[in-house]
C-alpha cells in the first residue's frame, strides 16, 4: 500500500509540473481544451492503474471475502474513472457555456 501511495504522489507531482504547459495558450478556449486533454489522459491512466491493481488483488484473493471486496472496489473505482474520462468533453462544454467562451 505504501508503494501505491508513493506512485500516486509521484503522478500528482508530475501532473503539477505539466499543468503550466497546458495553461500556456493565447485564448481561453485553447486553455480549456488543453486542460480537457490533460485531465482525460490523467483519468484514463489512473483508471488503468486501478483496474490492474483490482485484477491482481482479485487473482490473489484465493477466496478470501475481504480481499475479494477490496478487489471489486478497486475495479469499481476504475470503471468510475473511465466514465469520468469519457464524460470529460461534456464537462468541458458545460464549463465553456458557464464562462461564456
Amino acid at each position: 500500500m505504501g508503494r501505491l501511495i508513493t506512485t500516486l504522489a509521484l503522478s500528482v507531482l508530475v501532473a503539477l509540473v505539466v499543468v503550466p504547459a497546458a495553461l500556456a495558450a493565447d485564448d481561453l478556449n485553447q486553455v480549456i481544451e488543453n486542460l480537457r486533454v490533460w485531465i482525460t489522459g490523467l483519468l484514463a491512466a489512473l483508471a488503468t492503474l486501478l483496474l490492474m491493481i483490482g485484477g491482481v488483488r482479485y487473482l490473489l484473493a484465493a477466496g478470501d471475502p475481504g480481499q475479494l471486496e477490496r478487489a471489486k472496489g478497486a475495479i469499481r473505482a476504475a470503471m468510475i474513472g473511465y466514465a469520468l474520462a469519457l464524460l470529460a468533453p461534456v464537462l468541458v462544454a458545460l464549463v465553456k457555456r458557464i464562462v461564456g467562451a
